[in-house]
């Protein structure tokens, strides 16, 4: 994938990548058994998830080993800015105001990330 090209991920590849950045490398099996608490997933339909990943250059994978590794070749940040980008233009008619009224009135924010919010907004303002 050239450094210009951006592939978006399907939701459930963001799912494998959402390990994947958390837990840094992984096996087919390790990512299995994590989809597995939350969604019923086939082992073979991980494997060929990740293997069809590798192919788009989303993964990287280590065959130096009998099993493989798999780590994430995206950026977490990059990936999240360039989905939310997207968003913020085909849902919200380019308004990230929108965006984040939508979000706050529908999701139940914790004190923490509304002071979060006010100091980055503060932040903003003195720009």
């Amino acid at each position: 994938m050239s450094t210009g090209e951006y592939i978006k991920p399907t939701e459930s590849e963001l799912e494998i990548l959402q390990i994947l950045w958390e837990k840094g490398e992984c096996t087919v099996r390790d990512v299995h058994e994590i989809l597995e608490k939350s969604k019923d997933a086939g082992y073979t339909t991980t494997l060929k998830l990740m293997q069809i990943m590798h192919e788009k250059g989303l993964v990287s994978r280590d065959t130096s080993a009998k099993t493989h590794i798999y780590k994430a070749s995206v950026n977490q940040e990059k990936t999240q800015q360039q989905l939310v980008n997207k968003m913020i233009d085909n849902v919200f008619n380019g308004s990230a105001a929108r965006l984040v009224m939508q979000a706050l009135g529908n999701h139940s924010a914790s004190k923490d990330e509304i002071d979060s919010i006010k100091k980055y907004l503060d932040e903003l303002e003195k720009k």
